[in-house]
């Protein structure tokens, strides 16, 4: 990701990350993050935001771990994850990840938020959900935070009861089904969000890669092996749901090394996206 290979060493009280490809001086996530300048790229000629999934995974493909993905990265993939939330206008999220890692404000750190202001953006990010059915407990942290801002993707008529947090939604689909495309470009022309970042779940992610709407991909790679079969299926991988026909080609773009654990960034070219066309969003999006 940044240049001249060194051995990973510790900097200050951070996981250092070290670059392989392309070779670079060991730095914590922030500095690394800080040099790819994700926050500046030049708008895209379409009319949506650009669009950056981050995931983790196991050596043997495990997305969740007793059913939630956060036990699965370490102290490394902690740091990357929050230093690429301080970089996007909007983080967008499926309701089932949002119940089940219990999502609260977005960036919680002050430092990260005086970061944020000095790169231009807004203090807090749009925490954007999908839902179709807003089903959320009223104890949630992040919808009884004062200070979050949430957007909810839906294609349902309904409002979520009285909570702390602002909330206003973005309607776009039919018969219950969500058209992601004209969420996206609403969230562009209303919101004037330039970047996502795209955390989960998995069933949102692959319904973002078919119907056209990624342009990078950021994967953790942790060096665990956790084996088994959850109840009523195959194990959740980074992507549920049908098979992409034809599978998309990914351009390796960097490679990180912390701690045992390799971050993996990934290009998704245009020409390898399939057409942008209305795509109902469910799974875990309800």
């Amino acid at each position: 990701m940044v240049a001249k290979r060194t051995t990973t060493v510790a900097v200050g009280a951070h996981e250092a990350l070290t670059p392989l490809l392309p070779p670079g001086e060991s730095a914590p996530a922030t500095a690394i993050v800080e040099r790819l300048g994700l926050w500046e790229r030049a708008p895209l000629p379409a009319p949506r935001p650009r669009v950056m999934l981050n995931m983790v995974s196991t050596v043997d493909g495990r997305a969740t771990v007793a059913g939630r993905s956060g036990a699965i990265g370490g102290r490394a993939d902690r740091e990357l994850f929050h230093a690429l939330r301080s970089t996007a206008d909007a983080i967008l999220v499926g309701a089932g990840t949002v119940r089940t890692e219990r999502y609260g404000r977005i960036v919680p750190d002050p430092d990260r938020r005086r970061l944020r202001r000095e790169r231009g953006l807004a203090e807090e990010p749009l925490a954007c959900i999908v839902s179709g059915r807003l089903a959320f407990e009223r104890d949630l942290p992040l919808l009884a935070e004062p200070a979050a801002r949430v957007v909810i993707l839906t294609p349902s008529t309904t409002r979520l009861p009285d909570v702390q947090a602002q909330i206003e939604y973005v309607r776009t689909g039919q018969d219950g089904r969500l058209d992601l495309a004209a969420a996206l470009a609403e969230l562009h022309t209303r919101f004037s969000v330039a970047t996502i970042l795209c955390e989960g779940g998995p069933h949102l992610c692959r319904e973002l890669l078919a119907a056209g709407l990624v342009d990078e991909l950021f994967l953790s790679l942790a060096p665990k092996l956790a084996g088994g079969e959850p109840e009523g299926g195959a194990a959740l991988r980074i992507l549920a749901g049908e098979q992409l026909e034809p599978p998309l080609e990914l351009e390796l773009l960097g490679v990180l090394l912390g701690d045992s654990e390799l971050f993996l960034r990934y290009g998704i070219s245009a020409r390898e996206r399939v057409s942008r066309e209305t795509i109902a969003s469910s799974s875990d999006a309800r």
